[in-house]
């Protein structure tokens, strides 16, 4: 392959992974091969002078999701230039003192503050252009939404979920493959909710890292004045040292020996001029400021030998190889097993048993495979599942190979499917632990869910097993009719659809007014409709409800339970069978969110999509040749202002005192505040 070849695969490779990364929260290529591709990739256009269209070497991220408002930046958010090298670190101060920090793992935010309070949050996107974050900034634990300086205030921080926080997170989920990969992959999902409620329930935090402006302030020439003054104001700064080259070396040794114990996601380090002037001065490249480089931790390898892969069954039938190999010492621990993530990535490292292989923890915390030094590529796809002996089958989906077994009556699949429905989020039935469901349906106590409330059934047996009692019994019984009691969402979400997780089946409750005959009727073109639900997850709703053994499951089931219907005030049900969808950034309202919660809660519907079922297309920009604008053109649907529709259809007699982003809502029209409660 020569050079320009060579580059062009490189570019398509890294664009791919990049945008899987940022754009799709998935992870298809480790930290380590995305840097030797990247460094490959710099090194072969400085050697051809060629830099191809669209390479990753001068684009900066992917475009932000359709989902949220957008806004362009005031300034450019661009990339770090990196280094491994401690001595190049120390070199690039040229005599200069610079502040060395944490290069925080999470998701980059721009924060705006006006007259002393939070005005916009914005994600950075593309780095020109990002999503409008503002309402789930609010929830973020440790940020001010009040400070005392009241000139404008713009400044950057990592929006992040500690180890600690993403650990209670997953352990509150049961089935082993809805579990969050990582704390920046859940810190994502959570900033860019459409509802605030749930970015409030992750513990979100976020940590200045530099201050873009500040109106009118002298902070004479230095950055580290910039963070007493953050500090000063409320926010929490990300640690650093000052440092010179006379030091350096040691702060780097220094943050390495916290690295272990550090609860932070962190995945290097920043070091910055504390001359402002001078790094100023220095300019920038196309993809990089000059003003501060990033420092990666040379990650430690160490060379083993593979022994086997393991292949671990899930409830949706994926079976997700494991390498295990003979134990090494990675970063203080003896770690012995790896996750391969699925068939694409096994293939691509050419794995046999007994190959040489280099292993490393990721950020210093997980296991993976660096290189196969063999490359035997012997390991064979197994044919039938672990489990049950089942068929398995090799699915393809976003370019992606994975493994499934196709026995619908696999144990492990039940095994899963049990543990997911007794969880806290689902029945949340207490004394029923995998092992516990696994000798239950080896004994045939239970086949389907409905049979978890017929327990007593089996009293004599249950006492007399290994670990159980009268007491046990009675206090798992117990716990079994308090789940009799429950919510339409915690019974969809416990059936274990594809793709449906607790906010979503939150959603679709309350789309379809906690009807549950409605919802088994549904087709994918209606669910399609619904703001935030896609093709993927209406198609495997469809798919579910449309199964005669799902549907029988169901009826057994439901005729076990009590449904709590949430109450709905009559007379404030003034938008009843009426259809909108919300376009654009919002005034009034901190999120689309916000302002669908208001329509349904008065009765009305929010969809996703302008067809001539919709009543209204809100959208402040109404002259814009937006899609959405244009359908609504061509269906003749009329497009109000967000403050029309507040006067027209909420009843606000004066929607510009309801601006919640100047005033207090309690201090505006009382109707206003009703409508922002």
């Amino acid at each position: 392959m020569d050079s320009k070849s060579r580059m062009k695969y490189l570019v398509e490779t890294l664009n791919e992974a990049s945008r899987a990364y940022y754009a799709q929260d998935r992870e298809i290529m480790s930290n380590l091969e995305y840097d030797r591709l990247y460094d490959e990739l710099v090194s072969l256009e400085k050697e051809t002078g060629i830099v191809l269209s669209n390479s990753p070497t001068v684009n900066v991220g992917f475009e932000a999701v359709e989902e949220l408002p957008k806004e362009r930046h005031d300034s450019p958010m661009l990339s770090l230039g990196k280094t491994k090298s401690r001595e190049e670190l120390k070199d690039w101060l040229e005599g200069h003192e610079g502040l060395l920090s944490w290069k925080l793992d999470g998701l980059t935010v721009v924060l705006t503050y006006r007259d002393g309070k939070l005005a916009k949050a914005v994600t950075r996107g593309n780095g020109e252009i990002g999503e409008v974050i503002t309402n789930n900034a609010r929830t973020f634990r440790n940020l001010p939404l009040g400070i005392s300086f009241k000139g404008e205030l713009v400044l950057r921080g990592e929006a992040v979920i500690s180890y600690s926080d993403f650990e209670k997170i997953n352990a509150r989920i049961a089935d082993v493959e809805a579990k969050y990969k990582n704390p920046r992959n859940l810190c994502s999902g959570s900033v860019r909710q459409l509802n605030n409620e749930i970015t409030a329930e992750r513990n979100v935090k976020l940590f200045a890292f530099t201050l873009v402006s500040a109106q009118d302030m002298d902070f004479h020439n230095s950055r580290e004045a910039q963070f007493q003054f953050l500090k000063e104001q409320g926010f929490e700064v990300v640690d650093y040292l000052r440092v010179n080259e006379g030091n350096i070396l040691d702060a780097v040794a220094s943050f390495e020996r916290r690295i272990a114990d550090y609860d932070i996601p962190s995945d290097g380090l920043v070091l910055t001029y504390d001359d402002i002037a001078y790094g100023q001065s220095l300019g920038r490249t196309a993809k990089f400021p000059r003003d501060s480089i990033a420092f990666k931790w040379a990650d430690e390898l160490r060379e083993t030998h593979l022994k086997e892969i393991e292949w671990s069954p899930s409830r949706t039938g994926l079976i997700n190889p494991v390498a295990i190999f003979e134990p090494v010492e990675l970063e203080g621990t003896t770690v012995s097993r790896a996750s391969v993530h699925n068939v694409s990535i096994l293939r691509g490292l050419k794995l046999g048993i007994g190959d040489r292989i280099t292993v490393y923890k990721a950020n210093m915390i997980i296991p993976q495979i660096a290189e196969n030094l063999t490359g035997s590529d012997t390991v064979e796809i197994p044919a039938f599942c672990p489990v049950c002996g089942g068929a398995t089958q090799i699915r393809q989906v976003n370019e992606v190979q994975s493994l499934y077994c196709t026995n619908e009556n696999c144990p492990a699949k039940k095994i899963k499917s049990f543990t997911l429905f007794t969880s806290r989020d689902a029945m949340n039935i207490e004394g029923l632990s995998e092992a516990t469901l696994e000798k239950f349906i080896d004994r045939g106590f239970i086949r389907e869910y409905a049979d978890l409330f017929h327990l007593d059934r089996y009293r004599d047996e249950i006492t007399q097993m290994e670990g159980f009692g009268e007491k046990s019994y009675q206090n798992l019984v117990s716990s079994v009719d308090q789940a009799r009691n429950t919510t339409l969402p915690r019974v969809i979400y416990a059936l274990g659809i594809a793709n449906i997780g607790v906010a979503n089946a939150k959603m679709l409750c309350r789309h379809f007014d906690y009807d549950l005959e409605k919802m088994k009727k549904a087709d994918v073109e209606e669910l399609s409709m619904i703001e935030g639900v896609g093709g993927v997850i209406a198609t495997a709703f469809v798919d579910y409800m449309r199964d005669e053994e799902n549907l029988r499951k169901i009826d057994s089931l439901m005729k076990e339970l009590t449904i709590e219907t949430p109450r709905v005030d009559a007379e404030g049900q003034t938008l009843v069978g009426k259809i909108f969808v919300i376009t654009g950034s919002l005034n009034h309202y901190g999120s689309r969110g916000e302002l669908k919660d208001i329509i349904e809660q008065r009765g009305g519907k929010v969809t996703g999509s302008v067809t001539s079922k919709t009543d209204c297309l809100i959208n402040n920009d109404i002259t814009s040749s937006s899609s959405k604008n244009k359908k609504a053109k061509e269906l003749n649907i009329p497009i109000v202002s967000e403050e029309q529709f507040m006067s027209e259809y909420l009843g606000v007699a004066d929607p510009g005192a309801a601006d919640s982003g100047s005033a207090d809502p309690g201090s505006a029209d009382p109707a206003a505040a009703e409508a922002l409660s």
